[in-house]
């Protein structure tokens, strides 16, 4: 009769390394199938633009809805109370006697016209121009996140790193949408030279802010004015 295999003593035990997908460089999750509804966001050229922020100009929306609130109303109970039987407003007969009257070239309904269609183009630049101008877009690396900077932080972000360059007594930055203007006064090294180590250091602190629309840098570089 054969006899049965034994175990191998503890002493004598051999493990056999353990490979997975991670070990060969392979995804462990395996390709996702083909009809994944739930696909993970990749970011393409459309998803990493970053427009500018709408402002919800809260402030001209109250106005103009008081105003046609009051106006509306006020209207509405001349109205109704002429029905009623009273005499109308002594303001609307005033108004519909100067609207009967008054021909369309007199100095006062041009004034009118013009106004209205001042306001009515306000409301149109309003309604079509996003506004937050103080606020820079910052590059979108993620689909579902947006970010801005304000200009006063990008501005005083740049006057730090302009303070750091040697030479640099002071500096003020000017910051716009599309330009990063900065005036800087030197009271020792060669003009030159601060001139090049700013552009260098402020170039890159520009590339730090991390904004979507990279503003054109001017740099200018001077000597302090004489005293007295």
């Amino acid at each position: 009769m054969s006899q049965p295999p034994q175990p191998a003593s503890s002493g004598a035990t051999q493990s056999m390394p353990v490979t997975g997908p991670a070990d060969r460089g392979e995804d462990p999750l395996g390709p996702p199938p083909p009809g994944d509804p739930h696909p993970l966001p990749t970011l393409t050229g459309a998803d990493t633009k970053a427009p500018r922020f709408w402002s919800p100009r809260r402030v001209p929306a109250a106005v103009l809805a008081l105003l046609a609130l009051a106006g509306t109303g006020l209207l509405l109970y001349d109205v109704v109370a002429v029905r009623a039987g009273h005499s109308a407003m002594h303001w609307r007969r005033a108004l519909a006697r100067q609207l009967g009257e008054r021909p369309l070239d007199d100095t006062w309904v041009l004034v009118g016209a013009a106004v209205a269609a001042l306001v009515g183009l306000w409301l149109l630049v309003l309604a079509l121009t996003p506004g937050q101008r103080g606020l820079l877009p910052m590059r979108r690396t993620d689909p579902d996140v947006r970010a801005g900077l304000y200009r006063g932080a990008a501005a005083t972000a740049l006057r730090d790193r302009a303070m750091d360059v040697a030479g640099v007594q002071s500096a003020r930055v000017r910051m716009t949408r599309s330009k990063a203007g900065v005036r800087a006064v030197a009271h020792f090294r060669d003009l030159d030279d601060v001139h090049r180590d700013l552009e260098a250091m402020l170039a890159e602190g520009i590339h730090d802010l991390g904004l979507a629309r990279t503003p054109r840098l001017s740099v200018r570089v001077a000597r302090p004015g004489k005293k007295g």
